[in-house]
């Protein structure tokens, strides 16, 4: 860049300078970089932007550094030209997803969608669809892929036969992900490839009746370990469909909620692409789950904010609706069962404790009441260890360790996560999606008094998200359901609860937004740089047609963006 040029000053005059006119002008240009980036900062203004900080609530100006920074953020007057030229759209914070999984999100957007599958019939006619389309897949190279199916909508528990009834499928290759990730569906080309008998898996669970076909847990891996990867052109390609999809709802910035090394490293190479259009804070997870695997990896945190690597994540049981949550108590529709456990207590407590001894975050999924027991227990020790004879709340506000999905959590043990400040990362689609069937599984007591807490929670920096692929990406449902406790799908609560799904857990609109703004960015180590439009944050922005807080709640389950920033550069636009 010619900075003569710019600032009107010709090369061939500049003997006509003193001395000390020269010396001041070499003093121009050695300009700290903050001080040319606002010289050189562009300006948005709109009819009002809300940017999420206490002392400026709202505004409707605010400039952008060429770096990618909000420059200065003000209310210009309103007979000014600015005000008078502003754009008519309303900005708010761009917005993060606490918990997501961005590879897994770009597969399912190239693979058979099965969610709301309402029978057999229904499920294979979804895959002959997408046959018809990709012909290739089901080879023993190309497995068949998708996601989505639940046995309490199917209304059976599916086996590999179910795929034999359509002789187009018969002798394909099929792996298909339940709808909350945690057992997967398989057809009988790939039962051949396994062993028999196949033996009990501790942690985990194989479907035997009606039939097999079915993996839970842990015994996925057995299947997962013959599956052929899709390569990293494959993956590229994942990357880029997910972004521009989570761009199109609003989001600037994700985290990922489990990525392997490898994938890591793809991640590296990627995260400075034209492509790379959302904020990633990644979880580290093993090659093999729940343990400590420091040599695979390399912290890394990206100075532009693009991708972070500085937390692990770790697993201590299934889903609900698979039955697999470990509990305290034993299940009220299935007596006979507690769930499992994914790593007993004591492996928990190791693992946890030697990551944060290296310094990373430590991220543990748990939804049964007796997993969140054991993250509390195993956060504690290792809250003394790095911090002995130490305040451990002040110890924890230090290392932000979280517990993933928090859903089903003891009393006592909730009193434990207020004072140690273990911040819960949640979903408030989940909470909507599983009304239906909590009740049935907890029964109404356990509901009532530890399922899905999220006002309760509000004091420890909640983190909101949705899970994606488990359940939609869209932000905007995440609010609405943490708001109404009602399903985004429908607008709905189950019968008995008119004013939404145990009501009292809900949360206000302002508390909502923070949860996919300001909670990520504290639980992600961003606290005034994601989350907030303020001189010095990340300049990420999202415009609206109308104001939230003059929109009629309803209105947020169809909500369509107009435009999507980050970095100061416009990432989406509705057509």
């Amino acid at each position: 860049m010619d900075w003569f040029r710019l600032r009107g000053v010709r090369r061939d005059t500049l003997w006509l300078y003193s001395s000390a006119a020269v010396v001041s002008l070499a003093g121009l240009i050695k300009l700290r970089q903050g001080a040319l980036d606002y010289i050189f900062s562009e300006t948005h203004c709109y009819q009002a932007v809300q940017t999420n900080q206490e002392t400026l609530p709202y505004v409707n100006c605010f400039s952008v550094s060429p770096t990618g920074a909000f420059s200065d953020v003000f209310q210009a007057d309103a007979d000014s030209d600015l005000a008078r030229n502003a754009d008519p759209g309303y900005a708010i914070p761009g917005l993060w997803d606490g918990h997501g999984h961005l590879l897994q999100y770009g597969e399912f957007l190239n693979s058979v969608d099965l969610f709301g599958a309402q029978s057999m019939d229904d499920a294979r006619s979804r895959i002959r669809e997408y046959l018809e389309n990709k012909p290739t897949a089901g080879s023993r190279d190309e497995w068949l892929r998708g996601i989505g199916w639940d046995q309490m909508v199917l209304g059976q528990t599916p086996t590999a036969a179910d795929f034999a009834a359509d002789e187009r499928l018969t002798d394909l290759y099929i792996m298909l992900d339940r709808v909350d990730v945690h057992c997967i569906w398989v057809s009988q080309a790939v039962l051949d490839l396994l062993p028999v008998p196949l033996p009990d898996v501790e942690g985990g669970e194989i479907i035997r009746e009606p039939g097999m076909g079915v993996f839970c847990d842990n015994a996925m891996d057995m299947v997962m370990a013959l599956w052929p990867k899709p390569d990293n052109e494959k993956k590229k390609a994942f990357v880029k469909s997910a972004m521009a999809k989570l761009n199109e709802v609003g989001l600037v910035g994700i985290h990922d909620a489990g990525v392997t090394p490898g994938n890591l490293k793809l991640y590296r190479t990627l995260a400075r692409s034209d492509d790379w259009t959302v904020r990633v804070y990644a979880m580290i997870e093993c090659y093999e789950r729940n343990t400590f695997c420091p040599g695979d990896v390399e912290k890394y945190v990206d100075p532009d904010g693009w991708l972070s690597i500085q937390s692990v994540k770790l697993f201590a049981d299934g889903a609900l609706g698979s039955w697999g949550s470990a509990l305290i108590d034993p299940y009220t529709d299935r007596p006979e069962t507690s769930g499992s456990l994914l790593v007993n207590a004591s492996e928990l407590v190791y693992a946890t404790t030697a990551w944060a001894s290296q310094g990373y975050q430590v991220n543990i999924h748990a939804i049964g009441d007796l997993a969140n027991r054991h993250a509390v227990d195993s956060f504690t020790a290792a809250l003394r260890l790095l911090c002995p004879g130490h305040d451990l709340k002040a110890c924890q506000s230090e290392h932000r360790f979280r517990i993933e999905h928090s859903q089903i959590i003891h009393p006592d043990d909730q009193t434990r996560i207020h004072a140690l400040g273990i911040i819960p990362s949640m979903q408030p689609t989940h909470a909507t999606s599983d009304m239906s069937y909590a009740e049935v599984r907890l029964g109404k007591e356990r509901t009532t008094r530890e399922a899905y807490r999220m006002r309760s929670l509000l004091d420890v920096h909640p983190v909101l998200g949705s899970d994606f692929p488990v359940e939609p990406p869209n932000p905007f449902q995440g609010i609405y359901a943490a708001v109404t406790r009602k399903s985004p799908h429908t607008g709905q609560a189950p019968e008995g609860y008119p004013n939404g799904w145990y009501a009292e857990e809900s949360l206000d609109l302002h508390q909502a937004l923070r949860g996919f703004t300001e909670g990520p960015a504290y639980g992600g180590f961003m606290k005034g740089k994601a989350g907030v439009i303020r001189r010095g944050s990340y300049a990420d922005w999202v415009v609206l047609d109308q104001s939230l807080d003059t929109m009629d709640i309803e209105d947020l389950r169809s909500l369509k963006v107009r435009e999507t920033w980050v970095a100061g550069q416009m990432v989406y636009k509705r057509q």
